[in-house]
């Protein structure tokens, strides 16, 4: 197949990034010619060819000029299949790896401070969001959506009925599983300036509001009577206010796989996430994960088997109910999960579905 991808930003090295990495290099191995559409990337895909797609323009215009300027790109040569990690104007498969705007909107206001609420959504950008969001998801403009979650696909049958749900292909996120196992765990203790009766609690992400992270500070603040409950936290954020004492910032890092040797429970607490990484990554190492309910990846959790779901993350109660759940139950070896977490899936579930499209097309 000729192959179209799109993605607005490409890094041959972010870890972010891994899934497309894998994904293109499985399609050239595979003997597909593979184009990839960006507005900039970083290092070099064996085997991929890049187009470069200049956009300048204002943060409030941005997506949607980028989108313009691919579907006047696409339409200069003729491919198989055109599959778009943006929200973009045409193509046969479109991931919703992002979830829906509108939906991070409607969370967004749920939990902001009522000062807050009525600013929600406002201005040009959510609007031109919103709008490009909307034309993404007419069936006349996309042929086949993929999900990474239940979740993502019911809120599309809610917010866009007419987006035939048999088109809609759920494919789950996946990670380099080995990378996360067989961490050493004394090593990255002594790292992190952690005791080996200190029981560790994980946050990784970036995004303050959106990954709740003020309320793991908040919980952690109120349990400094606690010496051996810690908090460490992998994050490129800028810190903001007092930090508790019980805290440990690393950061960013290259490998986070030692972070995950080095706890004991993810605590993840989204109020939006389609279907966060780092509940897949802790699975993987073996570490129990505590999220919400408004994060697709807790669809992986089996309550007390391999962690919990909150269905609110201001519950500090409920959320240290689960923490003592796994800190009674002590070291009995790496949970479980029912769910496959290997990238090998994944990248193999979504080129059948690129297969498919091609397949089909008119």
């Amino acid at each position: 197949m000729k192959l179209a991808l799109i993605r607005r930003q490409f890094s041959a090295t972010g870890g972010a990034e891994l899934y497309l990495q894998r994904l293109l290099a499985a399609l050239a191995a595979a003997g597909h010619e593979t184009h990839l559409f960006a507005e900039k990337w970083q290092g070099q895909a064996p085997g991929v060819q890049f187009h470069t797609v200049h956009v300048e323009s204002s943060r409030a215009e941005r997506s949607l000029r980028f989108a313009e300027m691919v579907k006047g790109l696409l339409r200069q040569e003729k491919y198989d299949c055109v599959f778009s990690l943006e929200r973009t104007l045409e193509q046969d498969v479109y991931r919703a790896g992002d979830g829906l705007h509108r939906v991070w909107l409607e969370r967004r206001k749920q939990f902001a401070p009522w000062w807050k609420k009525p600013l929600t959504g406002i201005g040009a950008f959510h609007r031109n969001m919103l709008a490009l969001e909307a034309h993404t998801f007419d069936p006349a403009n996309t042929r086949h959506v993929i999900v990474n979650s239940e979740m993502v696909r019911d809120e599309i049958a809610r917010h866009f009925p007419a987006f035939p749900q048999e088109r809609v292909h759920l494919v789950r996120n996946g990670v380099d599983v080995a990378r996360f196992q067989n961490g050493d765990r004394k090593a990255a203790r002594e790292r992190f300036g952690l005791k080996d009766d200190d029981f560790v609690l994980l946050f990784v992400g970036s995004g303050w509001e959106r990954k709740g992270l003020p309320w793991l500070l908040q919980f952690m603040a109120a349990r400094g009577d606690d010496p051996s409950l810690k908090l460490l936290v992998v994050t490129r954020d800028r810190m903001r206010g007092k930090v508790p004492p019980n805290v440990v910032f690393t950061g960013p890092l290259a490998d986070v796989e030692a972070a995950y040797a080095a706890a004991d429970v993810l605590t993840f607490l989204p109020i939006y996430e389609p279907c966060s990484n780092v509940v897949s990554e802790a699975l993987a190492a073996g570490i129990p994960a505590i999220t919400t309910s408004f994060n697709g990846a807790s669809e992986m959790i089996d309550s007390g088997v391999n962690g919990h779901v909150l269905d609110d993350p201001r519950d500090f109660a409920a959320l240290g109910q689960c923490i003592n759940h796994w800190r009674v139950r002590g070291d009995v070896g790496a949970v479980r999960t029912r769910q496959p977490l290997d990238l090998e899936t994944n990248v193999r579930r979504t080129i059948q579905v690129l297969e498919l499209a091609a397949a089909t097309r008119a």
